[in-house]
């Protein structure tokens, strides 16, 4: 090696890539010191009872999380895509219903009103989710429309005046119901067909909804989930809701440019649940091994075992290299990182749920009940191959992707 490449390993900062500076290994610790005392005690009852903690969520404003994307100017934090997978992480170590709860507000509304809504509507709603006196959601998915987003019938008119009409239900939203009693969700951002364009295709538009606007309300919650069930999910309705003509984000047809920019840090979070689900997992199988005994020795001396908690180690290990290598390379409100917010998804999702099984596994009887927590986090685990774009629509795009883009393989 030439003298002038000799590098003294002690002056090396060893590099940590899930907390890429001081302020992120900060904000870690003071969300995992706070899940610690406030998530942690009431994940269980919330996920059997299939209780919502409106409180808890909005206890996350004093803390600076519910805008945690949004610019300082509007009472969010101001930071960056990595900062959002932590957040998400430790969370869902805990409870990842909860962290669907807060990703519904914090990313899926929060996030796309600052990068896409105009300065009124920015100055009007940013600082009242910032804060948790509002709590958002996002409604896409309809009884019979997911993936295929050009397939949606909710449909707006625009009106005389300049309002549109808005018709048609939502399904499976996330914070799309607050309570028991069917409150609904303060805002929500709302996608809906408003014509056809010059060249026959259809027009989607985006628009925020408010509660108490005439037309608006819940249909149903939605019971019996297998998992997440710590976070509501409703049925919206809208019947003849007229909404004001400030209320439409950007111009009509405008809305594949605000979801496919918002969709990539939705699919780095919810990576990042899996990676937090995955960690807990772990944890509890690698400890259970230690204190549980078969035929005088500890269970993790078999090799049945060391399968289960190796391959999940190295598994875990991927998936958090994966996430916070792409976390780094992400710009908020930007899009171009499809292949690889699919990709972290696609990967962590699947193996999240297997490290889950394999963590129920090794634990026996006790994994196969809800003591020892792993039994919750095998069902909650199994929504993230499903939400916010399924395992196949991944695989279709990362496809479709390197056609168009093969020299990304040897980047």
């Amino acid at each position: 090696m030439s003298k002038g490449w000799t590098i003294s390993l002690s002056t090396v900062a060893i590099m940590d890539i899930a907390n890429p500076s001081e302020e992120h290994a900060m904000l870690r610790s003071m969300i995992r010191d706070w899940v610690e005392e406030y998530v942690e005690p009431q994940a269980f009852e919330h996920d059997k009872k299939e209780l919502f903690n409106l409180d808890l969520l909005k206890s996350m404003g004093e803390l600076g999380l519910l805008g945690i994307s949004a610019p300082e100017e509007y009472g969010g934090a101001g930071l960056d895509a990595a900062a959002c997978a932590i957040v998400h992480e430790e969370l869902s170590a805990s409870d990842p219903g909860f962290a669907l709860a807060y990703l519904a507000h914090s990313m899926l509304f929060v996030n796309n009103l600052a990068y896409n809504g105009n300065e009124e509507q920015k100055t009007r709603i940013l600082p009242k989710v910032c804060s948790g006196e509002w709590i958002g959601a996002m409604a896409m998915s309809e009884p019979d429309a997911g993936t295929d987003v050009l397939g949606l019938a909710t449909n707006a008119e625009r009106q005389p005046d300049g309002s549109w009409k808005l018709n048609g239900r939502k399904m499976w939203i996330t914070n799309g119901c607050l309570d028991e009693t069917g409150t609904p969700a303060d805002v929500v951002w709302v996608y809906a067909r408003t014509g056809t364009d010059e060249k026959g295709r259809v027009q989607l538009s985006t628009f925020l909804v408010e509660a108490g606007t005439p037309g608006y309300s819940v249909g149903q919650k939605i019971y019996d989930k297998t998992g997440m069930r710590a976070s509501n999910t409703a049925e919206l309705v809208f019947d003849d809701c007229i909404v004001p003509a400030n209320n439409l984000v950007g111009e009509p047809g405008e809305s594949l440019i605000h979801m496919m920019c918002n969709l990539e840090i939705e699919r780095l979070t919810l990576g990042a649940m899996s990676l937090g689900i995955a960690r807990r997992c772990l944890a509890e199988m690698n400890q259970y091994a230690t204190d549980r005994t078969a035929f005088g020795k500890q269970i993790r001396d078999f090799g049945q075992i060391q399968q289960h908690i190796g391959n999940s180690w190295a598994k875990y290990r991927a998936m958090r290299s994966y996430i916070y290598d792409t976390a780094a390379n992400l710009t908020l409100g930007k899009a171009g990182h499809r292949l690889d917010s699919d990709g972290v998804k696609l990967f962590a999702s699947t193996a999240a749920k297997e490290i889950a099984d394999s963590a129920i596994q090794v634990l026996g009887g006790y994994g196969y009940v809800g003591e020892y927590h792993v039994e919750r986090l095998w069902r909650d685990s199994k929504l993230l191959e499903i939400g916010g774009g399924t395992i196949e629509s991944h695989q279709k795009n990362i496809v479709k992707d390197l056609q168009k883009h093969p020299e990304s393989i040897n980047d």
